[in-house]
């Protein structure tokens, strides 16, 4: 029973700050900002190897997603005194403070994916059209 009151209480409490809390996940919770702060967690890496470990994203989409991300405060953009020049990508502090409930979500996703995907295909072949 406790359990119930725990989440209706939370629920309640996220409702309450739903002016401040929908904005913030609307900048966090997009197609892929949790793999881009993923790949940048543990180190610092160039445009290109971000892309490369991203698979099937666009370089329009990655470009974009880093901007939004570094007007956020989640990662830095440092330009690199190389030839060609270069730039590197790292997480803040506040990106990093991300990581551990990223990595719970990518937990819950890898153990649960055959659940979500089982669940899909039950209802396509039963449920009626609307």
């Amino acid at each position: 029973m406790d359990e119930y009151t725990d989440l209706e209480a939370l629920s309640q409490c996220a409702f309450d700050d739903m002016a401040r809390v929908r904005p913030v996940l609307d900048k966090i919770a997009d197609k892929w900002t949790i793999l881009i702060l993923t790949v940048i967690c543990p180190k610092p890496s160039r445009f290109n190897e971000i892309k490369r470990r991203l698979d099937g994203i666009t370089h329009k989409a990655l470009a974009d997603a880093l901007k939004r991300l570094e007007r956020n405060g989640l990662v830095t953009r440092t330009v690199l005194p190389t030839q060609p020049i270069g730039v590197e990508y790292a997480i803040t502090p506040l990106g990093h403070s991300l990581r551990e409930p990223f990595e719970a979500l990518c937990s819950w996703a890898a153990a649960n994916a055959d659940k979500v995907e089982a669940a899909t295909l039950h209802y396509d072949n039963t449920a009626s059209p609307r």
